[in-house]
């Protein structure tokens, strides 16, 4: 069974492939198990639940959402994503509260246009105006996210690669993100039916424990002291996961009872979908 729990589409935020893409391609990698996991976005559930069945896959809905947590040891905010599944798709006040968030997506946008423009000046670079901005969002079918930002300025020719526009601009540039707590995040997912699992808790990329601490005992500590009442699993598998890693997270969810789930993470640059091998188990706990 080839299972693919973590996936984002350019319908829905900064995938390269709109949700039909995702699914052509999940069907030529005999993904049996799937789930879309768009950013702070679940338009795309309902046609994402329809081309599985379609493709004779099983469907769970997702979404990942950004939090702010608090970590009081050290009295800073740090950025962790999150992984809803199993909500109810049709939830109003889900919905209404994704919409705020979108539009804060929108806001931040452009603030960092202005920060970069700051930048630019000090370059002799010429300035981003609003036909720039009105460009990106004309490129984005789904939620504004730096990604998009960084295309632009790779098209632009200001940058060789989405990588340097991160480096050179988009992290020193940023903006704050929306304040989304752990606590509203659990109460928002919870409390329309799903579970919510804390993303890639190692991952070496930026949004996670590692920018607290890289050792992987001093994180499961952190869950164990902040996040337990909070959340109901672990992504233990994961497309930048070493063995030890998801060892080290599967006996730490084994030791709390809680939901394991796994996934390649995957923006379709590169297309990692359906690489990470995920043990046929982890669909079981699902279904129960």
């Amino acid at each position: 069974m080839k299972i693919d729990l973590h996936i984002h589409t350019r319908t829905g935020s900064d995938g390269n492939l709109t949700v039909e893409e995702v699914f052509q391609e999940a069907h030529k990698r005999n993904i049996d198990l799937i789930s879309i996991t768009d950013h702070d976005s679940i338009d795309c559930q309902e046609r994402a639940t329809a081309l599985a069945r379609k493709q004779g896959m099983s469907y769970i809905t997702g979404v990942e959402l950004n939090v702010t947590f608090h970590y009081p040891e050290s009295n800073r905010d740090v950025s962790l994503d999150f992984l809803g599944y199993g909500y109810d798709i049709g939830n109003q006040e889900l919905k209404n509260k994704l919409q705020l968030m979108q539009e804060h997506r929108k806001r931040r946008a452009r603030q960092i246009l202005h920060n970069l423009n700051v930048e630019f000046d000090k370059e002799g670079i010429e300035r981003f105006t609003e036909e720039d901005l009105r460009k990106i969002e004309d490129s984005i079918d789904g939620v504004f996210g730096r990604p998009h930002i960084a295309n632009y300025l790779v098209g632009k020719g200001i940058v060789q690669d989405k990588q340097e526009a991160f480096d050179k601009y988009l992290v020193k540039c940023d903006a704050p993100k929306y304040p989304l707590s752990l606590a509203e995040a659990s109460k928002l997912i919870r409390n329309v039916g799903g579970v919510l699992v804390h993303a890639h808790p190692n991952d070496p990329n930026g949004t996670s424990l590692i920018s607290i601490t890289r050792d992987l005992d001093e994180q499961t500590k952190i869950i164990e002291k902040y996040m337990l009442q909070y959340i109901d699993g672990v992504e233990c598998w994961h497309s930048r996961n070493d063995e030890k890693t998801t060892a080290h997270y599967i006996e730490f969810a084994r030791k709390y009872d809680m939901l394991m789930t796994g996934g390649s993470d995957c923006h379709q640059e590169p297309l990692l979908m359906g690489t990470v091998h995920i043990p046929d188990w982890v669909a079981e706990q699902f279904r129960r």
